[in-house]
């Protein structure tokens, strides 16, 4: 038996090699490191990769210069055994009645089967003697899902990728031009994909709807359910349905779906060149209006969507001033903290918009991140954060 700890520390260097392969070179790097590492601890002396290629398994691999079948039948008992097994050590006298077994070489087969999209491989390594069961069986196990891992983390990433393109095509590229106001928006995902939300629905030149949310957690699931909702809304919106009615009937179809264990918070506003505000808040952080009396909310709130198959929502009225300043946010705005621990909060927001308001909106955009940032002593964001504001301008 060797030391634990070494061992742990080599295996932790093959699966970095596994990762950092280039993915042509994937597959031989398991067999390479795996003898380089841990051939003398495990007892493994050679290592051979076959590829399934329509019912029979050709050798595409092998390290040490021994002679191995270069073609083996599907139907092969050996092949039975690993394919029932995953993992399979071929040390029993039933078990070497097969055409893996070498008698000449008085070594002991153990291999494992790798499945990843239409490919199907067989790791075949020999043993020899002083070898122990369970040392063989979690490294060829614990290798085997790291293979996988790895294989699959190139495809994720095209995943995300394209996700990425998605959620930035949800984004609007550019506010509508609504007279009497000026519009700006911004969203930072704290990863490659987010789960906040800002969108416009631009109706005539006097009159559009107003969307920010914020979906529970982030990363691809978040950004998933964001897509449906935004996707939903428009639709709702399309329709001519009545804002509160369209946003419950939302929250029915995210709580029937896959995603119905998370939650997300919603506000959505129609506003009218003439400054009139017309909203609906589920459980999202009330915005905040700046004008020449102070500072307000829009406090009017109900339940977020999901959680509950059924939510009845109300809405809520106001009426915007020339020089009144809306601004609508998700907590990762609020909640950055300082090395201290202090978040920036709604008084800090306060301030940046208030010392900004003779700004037009993209700069008060702008000033609300910039401060944000530099509060957070420039680290790296820990949540999606979207800010919009709505200025009236006469």
């Amino acid at each position: 038996m060797f030391n634990p700890k070494d061992f742990y520390r080599k295996l932790d260097s093959i699966l970095t090699e596994i990762y950092t392969a280039k993915s042509t070179d994937v597959l031989p790097t398991v067999l390479n490191t795996l003898l380089d590492f841990l051939g003398t601890d495990l007892h493994i002396v050679d290592g051979r990769i076959y590829e399934d290629n329509g019912g029979c398994l050709d050798l595409i691999f092998s390290t040490g210069s021994r002679k191995y079948p270069e073609h083996i039948p599907m139907t092969d008992p050996g092949i039975n055994l690993i394919i029932q097994h995953g993992c399979f050590i071929f040390n029993e006298p039933d078990d070497l009645k097969n055409t893996l077994v070498n008698a000449k070489t008085h070594t002991t087969p153990a291999a494992f089967e790798l499945n990843y999209e239409e490919h199907h491989w067989f790791f075949v390594f020999e043993l020899d003697f002083g070898w122990e069961r369970d040392e063989i069986q979690f490294s060829l196990n614990t290798i085997r899902k790291v293979l996988f891992s790895r294989l699959s983390s190139e495809q994720f990433q095209n995943y995300i990728s394209q996700a990425e393109m998605i959620q930035r095509s949800l984004l609007p590229t550019k506010a509508p031009a609504i007279e009497n106001l000026d519009i700006a928006g911004r969203s930072v995902p704290t990863e490659i994909v987010g789960g906040d939300l800002y969108d416009y629905m631009e109706f005539d030149k006097t009159h559009l709807g107003i969307a920010i949310g914020d979906a529970s957690g982030h990363g691809l699931p978040a950004a998933l359910l964001v897509r449906d909702v935004v996707t939903g809304l428009r639709m709702g919106v399309e329709k001519h349905l009545k804002m509160t009615y369209a946003i419950e009937r939302l929250n029915r179809v995210i709580h029937r779906s896959r995603l119905s264990t998370s939650f997300i918070s919603l506000f959505y506003a129609e506003v009218e060149s003439n400054g009139t505000v017309i909203y609906v808040n589920a459980g999202h952080p009330p915005p905040l209006l700046i004008g020449n009396d102070g500072f307000d909310e829009l406090n009017v709130s109900g339940l977020v969507l999901g959680p509950l198959p059924d939510i009845q929502l109300k809405r809520g009225f106001r009426a915007l001033e020339p020089g009144d300043i809306l601004v609508l946010y998700t907590d990762g705005l609020i909640e950055r903290t300082n090395a201290l621990g202090e978040q920036f909060g709604i008084g800090n927001l306060k301030n940046v918009v208030f010392d900004h308001r003779n700004k037009p909106a993209r700069d008060i955009v702008a000033a609300i991140f910039d401060a944000a940032q530099k509060f957070g002593n420039d680290s790296k964001w820990l949540d999606d954060v979207t800010a919009v504001v709505v200025k009236k301008i006469a």
